[in-house]
């Protein structure tokens, strides 16, 4: 229905990722009616704003779902398990940033440009997937279409905004104190993330017995079920790396039918949210700095896997904040509001 207006909640609204959601809700001029926010009790009172109105935030754990149609958490997978079956039953439509209904048979997990679909199927919940599997897939999609894809090897370079503000706020008071000589200190990462790169993604996960941790998995379990195709097999590792913004990906593809870097490029140029850069002799490839702030993935170093019969790297960038969470969120809300599925 062409104007009519929305109630929206968004959860952890003072996060990192609620913050980009209040930003991208104003900046897309998203139609809503009556906006609230929540978050913890810490967060109870602070006063953010909605254009030109003071919203106060109000405490998750006294929050009323009544009027509320779309509710955007980020608040973490704790708070979406207790909270967003609240909000549901209320009969609002939650699109959940966190790991908490990823896998759930019964939820649809959602990149508007690659499955819209299967958010029309939603029955009160819909999963945005993990940061490093909205930006691999968005770059997968089209080769999966004209190629197929039989095996993935990713590794990620993931920024510290992917931990949170906190996070953030340690990197840069590292830096300071390790340029000036003095102690560093480590209270988020359990070693220095100056200057330094850590194979542990979240930082507070213990490793699977397979070795792997929660973050690596996600990238298997969350490529298949989106392209839903069991048999595709990855294997990843996952960085944190000294950056403040922006995830990186080296990503290989062995796919089923030989297709050709001038092909990917064509391709990926043509697929909505995807922009190549790829003139390696110019120096021109994608970067973190590049995509920080910015709505697109971004795919550059697109090459033959030499080893391989029909094999192709590339590089794979985009701001994690955004299109790896606010912005897909949004988007999928976007999507059920033009399929009138609200």
């Amino acid at each position: 229905m062409k104007n009519k207006k929305y109630n929206v909640a968004v959860i952890g609204a003072t996060g990192a990722v609620g913050k980009e959601m209040r930003k991208i809700l104003q900046s897309r001029n998203f139609p809503v009616g009556k906006i609230r926010y929540m978050a913890s009790s810490r967060s109870e009172g602070k006063v953010l704003k909605w254009k030109d109105e003071d919203i106060r935030v109000e405490d998750l754990e006294k929050a009323d779902f009544s009027g509320i149609d779309i509710a955007l958490f980020s608040a973490g997978r704790r708070r979406s398990k207790k909270f967003a079956p609240r909000a549901a039953s209320s009969e609002a439509v939650v699109v959940d940033n966190s790991s908490a209904f990823r896998m759930n048979k019964e939820v649809p997990l959602v990149v508007p440009e690659v499955n819209p679909e299967a958010a029309l199927g939603h029955k009160g919940i819909i999963a945005n997937p993990n940061c490093s599997t909205i930006q691999m897939i968005m770059a997968l999609k089209p080769i999966s279409d004209e190629a197929g894809i039989r095996r993935i090897v990713v590794s990620t370079y993931q920024s510290v905004s992917g931990a949170g503000l906190k996070a953030v706020e340690e990197l840069m008071q590292q830096t300071r104190d390790f340029l000036e000589g003095k102690e560093v200190r480590c209270d988020i990462f359990p070693y220095q993330m100056a200057f330094e790169c850590i194979p542990q993604i979240p930082q507070s996960d213990a490793f699977g017995e397979n070795g792997y941790t929660s973050e690596e998995m996600k990238l298997l379990n969350e490529t298949r079920k989106i392209l839903e195709d069991d048999s595709i097999r990855v294997t990843m590792t996952a960085v944190r790396v000294p950056v403040i913004g922006g995830h990186c990906e080296a990503v290989n593809i062995e796919t089923i039918k030989t297709i050709k870097p001038q092909r990917a490029r064509k391709l990926l140029s043509d697929f909505p949210g995807v922009t190549v850069i790829d003139k390696p002799k110019r120096q021109k490839y994608p970067l973190a700095n590049i995509a920080w702030g910015k709505d697109d993935v971004y795919v550059g170093r697109i090459r033959r896997d030499e080893s391989i019969e029909c094999g192709l790297n590339m590089w794979v960038v985009a701001d994690n904040l955004r299109k790896g969470a606010a912005l897909n969120a949004i988007q999928i809300a976007e999507l059920l509001i033009d399929k009138e599925n609200i």
